[in-house]
């Protein structure tokens, strides 16, 4: 079952670099390059090993965070430092409620850290 499981991953890292690296060619050849060598050089690891079990896992959170957190920028203007994003459906988006609430209160676990 193992091997099945790491053919997913592998297909699942795949789609996950071409998602992330869409348009940029040599970051995508070099992000399957990795992928394959990492993956041929764990083809030793015995199935349903615990390490087997864990180079999977680790897989799919690469793949995960390509897809979701990987964020390409492409220079707009020569002069000046204006960049267009590429964020595509599936690029995670939060809602920036530690930033608004950052600074006010400083706090640890309930208690004010600077009293004195």
């Amino acid at each position: 079952m193992s091997r099945e499981m790491a053919l997913q991953a592998y297909r699942h890292l795949l789609r996950s670099t071409r998602i992330a690296f869409q348009g940029d060619i040599n970051t995508l050849s070099a992000a399957r390059f990795e992928a394959r060598r990492q993956f041929d050089s764990n083809r030793s690891i015995s199935s349903g090993s615990e390490d087997a079990v864990g180079k999977i896992a680790q897989a799919q959170e690469i793949a995960k965070f390509l897809r979701e957190n990987v964020v390409q920028g492409e220079k707009t203007d020569a002069e000046a430092e204006n960049y267009k994003l590429r964020i595509h459906e599936h690029t995670e988006r939060g809602n920036n409620d530690d930033i608004k609430t950052a600074g006010k209160g400083n706090t640890l676990a309930g208690v004010k850290c600077c009293q004195s």
